[in-house]
């Protein structure tokens, strides 16, 4: 008898995030395309006549892949994650992160160099994405 099961991902409509810190703010974005998960890394520029979102990286992966991925990462145990900025950090990436998965729920997720288990396991895995 299993006491815990966490919460599987079957299926996802838009997940974005975006991480700000000293050297710029970065969105990213999954977008349910025919059969493949399309994924998309923006730089946000700001200045004279420059106030919007450059796109950096593209890149795409099966839908099953990508539903691996989030499950292994336990993206649905994000949901509710507030992680406040430890006080002995000085300095530090925030982001915030929202998904919208099997149809309809949404997973909410933000912190300040506070990510939740596996975030960067993630990332890192997007990144592989994004450069093909």
């Amino acid at each position: 008898m299993k006491l815990f099961q966490k919460q599987k991902l079957e299926s996802f409509e838009k997940i974005a995030w975006h991480i700000s810190g000293m050297r710029g703010i970065r969105d990213y974005e999954i977008i349910l395309g025919d059969d493949v998960a399309e994924v998309f890394e923006y730089q946000r520029c700001y200045g004279k006549d420059k106030d919007g979102r450059r796109l950096e990286r593209s890149g795409s992966c099966s839908v099953e892949e990508m539903l691996d991925l989030l499950n292994e990462c336990n993206v649905f145990g994000w949901n509710g994650f507030h992680g406040a900025h430890p006080k002995h950090v000085k300095d530090g990436e925030m982001f915030s992160f929202e998904a919208t998965v099997n149809d309809g729920t949404v997973i909410k997720a933000e912190g300040s160099a506070n990510f939740p288990k596996h975030f960067w396991d993630f990332q890192r895995a997007i990144g592989e994405i994004l450069n093909g």
